[in-house]
């Protein structure tokens, strides 16, 4: 096998860079994956691929999202976990590196635990109760990194993407609305740094392969320390290209490749998430064959198809897209989820929802507390994503808290269902409102949805306050009936059946899953025994408003 995936990456290697190169590469990153394979004996010899079964849940969350009164906020995120989260299995652990801004996805040093967190001990910790994602944030790095430090004082490496103003850059798809090219004074001049999401993160060049050393070299580090899941932050925008849209260029899905071969070879059981922002379309290509490229990709559509739904009181939208959404092979699955700590994305349903019911659903988001962050397209300002907690975007806090709890339960409900891996974020399993007073002092759209809480504060936030407790534990409670039925194992067959325009359908096997996305009650015409409940329905089964029964 060996002599296979060292021929399948100098394959990849000739399609980024001269033959010279792609040798001289290729010799140096089949010894940094031997020498791993040598040093860490349990993690070269695990299965290859993903094994996860239906029992996988992954929480969302930022190291110190819970501070404890003792000890350092990883190992408190850990203790609160084996607390009050039964039956979840897995943490995306959100950057938990020294960082300059963006809550951690402004990385100083990739190989540095943040101080203010722990160390690597603490990491290992929750490795050794949870599986862990990490996030490989390697599109760019902290202008206060000390690879942008060193190449302003004129000691280049050739890590950092630099381009010349006067040159085309039209053509390239933007994220936010800022300049794409940041000015900075070096002791050899004036130099343009690429910086896709802000002047504080500047962007990589791929096109040197002592770069894709170096990162090849953190991602194993990452391994050895506990990832099983590696999420590839903003992996679309890797390799860029004049004259192109430099978004999932050929070039990328080579260096995705490279990767993944990479892992093949030194730790075969690590799984590679690539995050596109965007549509199934854009998000499906990074599957690959099946065995070449990532093993799971992020179900982008899902999170605003989902708010649509609940917005409208009618799920066909959703239905039809559930209907038509090909299942992915099988050793690769979905990552599911409804909201993230950057909100709920509007562009992945750019051709979905029609731009008058992308307005609606984004007056009813600010109606409801929430903000819009927009993007550039064609010199115009449009809707990127909706900053909110996916509570108050379903619901608004004038509305009775019952309310919120079973539109969340609903629509969690539908998320648990679903093939594929869930994740559900920290301030969602919470049942957390919007952190006005947050907003407030860093005036940030995203810290809406970003607040982070005392230990002490949060134990009596989910015993005392209805709203959060009741979300708490009506999501725990799917949690618990889901990972112990085989029928919602992630790589299990799914279909959608068209029952009223309220409700989803999903068929897993013996279990038909519904939820009600609307405020009125349904009759359907079908029966079973309601796993969640334990009633049993003869000849049709109704659902009250934002109902669920998962119907075996």
């Amino acid at each position: 096998m060996f002599r296979q995936v060292a021929d399948d990456m100098l394959c990849h290697l000739n399609k980024l860079y001269s033959p010279a190169q792609a040798e001289s590469l290729n010799l140096r990153l089949q010894k940094l994956a031997d020498d791993f394979a040598r040093e860490n004996p349990e993690l070269s010899s695990e299965p290859r691929g993903l094994t996860a079964d239906q029992s996988e849940i992954l929480l969302i969350a930022y190291g110190d999202q819970v501070q404890p009164a003792l000890g350092t906020p990883l190992y408190g995120l850990l203790c609160f976990m084996r607390e009050r989260l039964p039956g979840v299995t897995g943490l995306h652990l959100l950057p938990h590196f020294p960082y300059s801004s963006d809550d951690g996805f402004s990385v100083i040093d990739y190989r540095l635990v943040d101080p203010q967190l722990g160390n690597w001990n603490d990491v290992k910790a929750l490795a050794e109760e949870y599986s862990l994602m990490f996030d490989a944030v390697i599109n760019h790095i902290s202008s206060q990194s000390f690879w942008v430090r060193d190449f302003l004082a004129g000691k280049d490496r050739g890590y950092l993407l630099q381009s010349d103003p006067k040159e085309d850059h039209s053509q390239v798809i933007r994220p936010r609305t800022h300049p794409l090219l940041t000015p900075v004074e070096t002791a050899e001049g004036t130099r343009h740094l690429w910086t896709t999401f802000s002047d504080d993160q500047i962007d990589l060049d791929y096109s040197n392969p002592d770069l894709v050393y170096e990162i090849a070299d953190i991602l194993l580090l990452y391994a050895k320390y506990g990832a099983r899941y590696l999420r590839l932050d903003a992996v679309g925008f890797l390799w860029k290209e004049l004259g192109t849209t430099c978004m999932h260029l050929p070039q990328t899905h080579e260096l995705v490749k490279l990767m993944r071969t990479l892992f093949d070879r030194a730790a075969p059981g690590v799984c590679l998430v690539p995050e596109i922002n965007g549509t199934y379309e854009e998000n499906a290509p990074y599957f690959g064959d099946g065995h070449d490229e990532a093993q799971m990709v992020y179900n982008f559509p899902l999170p605003p198809l989902v708010v649509h739904a609940f917005h409208s009181g009618n799920a066909d939208i959703l239905n039809d897209w559930l209907e038509n959404l090909k299942l992915p092979p099988q050793g690769t699955t979905f990552f599911n989820f409804l909201s993230s700590h950057d909100g709920i994305g509007v562009r992945p349903v750019d051709n979905l929802l029609s731009r008058e019911q992308v307005k609606a659903m984004t007056d009813k988001v600010c109606a409801h507390g929430g903000r819009i962050s927009n993007r550039l397209v064609e010199g115009k300002e449009v809707p990127y994503e909706m900053n909110i907690t996916f509570h108050d975007a379903l619901t608004s806090p004038h509305e009775p808290t019952e309310a919120g709890i079973a539109r969340m339960r609903s629509s969690h409900a539908l998320l648990l269902s679903l093939a594929g891996i869930p994740g559900i974020y920290f301030n969602s399993i919470v049942g957390c409102p919007n952190w006005h007073e947050g907003y407030t002092n860093t005036g940030r759209n995203r810290t809406l949805n970003r607040r982070k809480f005392e230990r002490d504060e949060l134990d009596g936030l989910l015993d005392n306050d209805p709203q959060m407790k009741g979300v708490c534990q009506a999501i725990l409670e799917l949690i618990e009936v889901r990972s112990k039925e085989e029928a919602f194992h992630p790589q299990a067959p799914q279909s959608i059946e068209r029952l009223h325009p309220s409700v989803v359908a999903v068929r897993r096997g013996a279990v038909l899953a519904i939820s009600n996305v609307s405020h009125e009650e349904v009759t359907l015409p079908v029966e079973g025994t309601d796993l969640l409940s334990g009633r049993s329905f003869c000849g049709q089964t109704v659902l009250e408003p934002y109902g669920v029964a998962w119907l075996k």
